[in-house]
């Protein structure tokens, strides 16, 4: 059993698209999303364990010089997963 995290991101103005783009290239990300407000981007991410996920946020998100802050919130139980709304 690994471990899933939400992260939030704040990232330079303008680079939002680069950023999202280079992010969807890490198998460990999950899901890559722009939001509006106080962050610029949301992804979802999955690690093994705890080494694992700090390595990924280390050297891979937080390496990128695009992005200037990062908000980690580790998912500590699901109760409902993310579905599809029928169209």
């Amino acid at each position: 059993m690994g471990i899933y995290a939400y992260v939030l991101l704040t990232v330079n103005s303008g680079s939002e698209r680069k950023v999202c783009s280079k992010l969807s290239e890490y198998d460990e990300v999950l899901e890559v999303n722009e939001i509006y407000g106080e962050y610029d981007i949301l992804i979802r991410i999955y690690a093994e364990d705890l080494s694992k996920l700090d390595d990924l946020i280390t050297y891979k998100i937080r390496s990128n010089p695009s992005i200037l802050l990062t908000h980690t919130m580790i998912i500590s139980r699901e109760h409902k997963k993310l579905r599809e709304l029928d169209s």
